[in-house]
This record gives C-alpha cells, structure tokens and sequence, in this order.
C-alpha cells in the first residue's frame, strides 16, 4: 500500500497533488515529494477558482472509484495543490480500484 493512503475501519484518506488547468481529467499516479512525503498526482481541465478544481478532482475520483461524488470529501487543502481526501467506501475496494487504475 503507498504512504498516500491511509486505511482506517470504514474509510480511506488519500494525499493527493492536484494540478488544475492541466489540459485533461487523469491520475497520473503516485509520487514522492521533496518532503519524503507520497501523493497521488492527478489533473484537471478545471480551473482553480470558486472551488471549480477541487469539484473536478471528487467528480473525477467518484468516477474512477465506482462511488458517489457526497462519499469524497475534502479534509484538507482547500486552496492549496496538497489535498487530503476523506473517502468513504470499502478500503480494499478502493485499494484495488486505485491500483488497476495507475498500474
């Protein structure tokens, strides 16, 4: 499992890196940061203002998971490219849906 998840009884936390204005909707896959830190990179053809990329980003994770948009949250990182993310759903659903999707 990458440091990027955190597996909790009933949900998931995801550190995510999110790139707004990045041409097209992708996970691009994991990474380490400077910090020694990991992140699940991810692009949006979303624009970063009125809350427009951290809309796109849940859009596109609820899609690619196979769950509701109201089942992701935001923890933290509102306005910054390092969002932590609340997922509600079954770890080890998101766990292999995640690693099918980045390989």
């Amino acid at each position: 499992m990458h440091a990027a998840l955190t597996r909790l009884d009933d949900h998931i936390r995801l550190t995510v890196r999110l790139t707004p204005n990045g041409g097209r909707d992708a996970i691009d896959g994991f990474e380490s940061a400077a910090d020694g830190g990991e992140y699940l990179k991810v692009r949006v053809r979303a624009v970063p203002e009125k809350g427009k990329a951290n809309q796109a980003l849940i859009a596109l994770l609820a899609k690619q998971f196979g769950i509701a948009k109201n089942r992701i949250a935001l923890v933290s990182g509102d306005t910054q490219r390092k969002k932590i993310l609340r997922i509600e759903a079954d770890p080890e659903d998101i766990i292999k849906r995640l690693a099918e999707i980045v390989g």
